[in-house]
This record gives structure tokens, sequence and C-alpha cells, in this order.
């Protein structure tokens, strides 16, 4: 019980640290800037959640374009940690090939569940109240990933159905991740 406990607690440190990392990483990717004097709200928690393991990573790895891999690295690592940590725990000796796999294998889950919440706070955001300021963010973040499907899904009944698309394409994405994990 104190085993999953522990993972409980460990699990929760992960999701804030690693799943903070990644959203920096998409901010950093559609170029959304993170200062608080460019009105994002969001800004000041990532950095506190973030600065003190990515700036160190990115003093030795810098960003490749639009890819800020010192965000990508600091998910890795905490994933790596967590796992490491409860692999110690309940079997013993490291296999790090598989502590490797494993952590990668999560670190893509994360990131499409993080993906997941970023849309369904983005559907609802722009139907209770569209004109706030923080729908924008969303929009910026979520938006690009909508666009292809909107090409495509019409509107039904003045409805963009977009956002449901996207979900079930992330949903079907889980289930292959999933199936692949387990081979």
């Amino acid at each position: 019980m104190l085993y999953q406990i522990f993972g409980f607690i460990l699990q929760i440190i992960e999701g804030l640290v690693a799943g903070t990392c990644l959203l920096r990483l998409l901010f950093h990717f559609q170029n959304i800037s993170l200062s608080p004097a460019s009105g994002n709200s969001l800004g000041p928690f990532v950095f506190a959640v973030t600065n003190w393991l990515v700036l160190p990573i990115r003093r030795f790895i810098p960003a490749i374009g639009k890819l800020d891999t010192a965000s990508l690295i600091g998910a890795y690592l905490i994933i790596l940690i967590k796992t490491t940590i409860l692999w110690l725990l309940a079997t013993g000796p490291l296999n790090l090939g598989y502590l490797f796999e494993l952590s990668v294998f999560e670190l893509i889950q994360m990131s499409l569940s993080c993906l997941n919440g970023l849309v369904l706070v983005f559907a609802v955001m722009s139907w209770i109240n569209p004109d706030s300021p923080i729908n924008y963010i969303f929009t910026r973040l979520v938006g690009p990933m909508l666009r292809p499907i909107q090409k495509v899904l019409p509107l039904f009944g003045g409805i963009d159905l977009s956002p449901l698309a996207l979900l079930a394409l992330i949903q079907i994405a889980i289930l292959i991740l999933q199936n692949l994990q387990s081979q």
C-alpha cells in the first residue's frame, strides 16, 4: 500500500512538472510568448514550474528550430526518474534499456494526454466564454491542429465539430500506442 501511495505522489509530481515542460514546448513551437508583459497569464506558472529544470539543460542543448529541446528533454528526464524510482522499489535491479524505452512510451502518452486536455479546455472555453483573453492562447495552441480537420469537416448546423474529431484522433493514437507498448 505504501508503494501505491508513493507511486501516486510521484505521478502527481511527474504530471505537473513534465506536463508543464510539454506545455512550454508547445508554447515555444507555436511562437507564443510566455512573458507576463505579453499578457499571457499562464507564463509565470510555466516559468515557476519548469525554469529550474529547463534553463540548465538549455545551457548545453539549444533549441532546434522551433523545437524547444530543453523542455522536451526535461519532460523526458522527469518521466525517466519517476520510472526508475518505481522500478527500483518494485523489482530491484535496473534494466536500463527497458527503462529508457518505457519512458519514451510514457512521454508520448503524456504528450497525447496533455493535448487531449488542451483540446477539451479549448472546446469548453470557446462555448462558454469565446472572448476571454485566455481563450486566445488556447486558440493559438490548438488552432493549427484543428485547421486541417476544419478543411475536411464542414460545420454541422453552425457547430464546429473539429475539436471532437481531433479528440477522436488523439484517442486512436493513444490506443495504438498502448497496443505497441504491450507488444
